[in-house]
């Protein structure tokens, strides 16, 4: 299977922290107005999923899905959750801390995009 998503391991070190703090969490990624298309993280199962989330995997243990309509523009494309300073979403649990989590983004290879062709799209929770 393609790898859909990535953590760099400096998000990866924060994810550990808040993990450490809040418990078990989870990203989805909206094009919703708030904070752009940034990544929001929040604690697994207080953000309601349904079947028009996409899952794409996991990333340092932590299930990341995207809107139905945000896969749509960026099915062709891998993601990569990374963290800049700032401040976050007011209901991102990284907001308080000085540093915010961004996605980076590359273009599927060929390869990797006819692979992807034969691969389901999951949809709805997934652990």
């Amino acid at each position: 299977m393609v790898e859909k998503v990535a953590i760099t391991p400096a998000a990866a070190a924060l994810l550990g922290e808040l993990t450490d703090k809040h418990g078990p969490l989870m990203f989805h990624q909206s094009g919703g107005c708030c904070d752009g298309s940034s990544p929001m993280c929040y604690p697994r199962g207080e953000f309601r999923l349904s079947d028009a989330d996409v899952y794409l995997g996991h990333v340092a243990g932590t299930p990341f899905h995207i809107s139905a309509a945000q896969y749509a523009y960026w099915r062709h494309t891998h993601l990569t959750v990374d963290i800049v300073p700032g401040r976050g979403g007011g209901f991102s649990v990284e907001a308080p801390t000085g540093f915010r989590f961004l996605i980076r983004s590359r273009v599927f290879t060929d390869e990797e995009a006819a692979e992807l062709e034969h691969e389901p799209i999951l949809t709805g929770p997934v652990p």
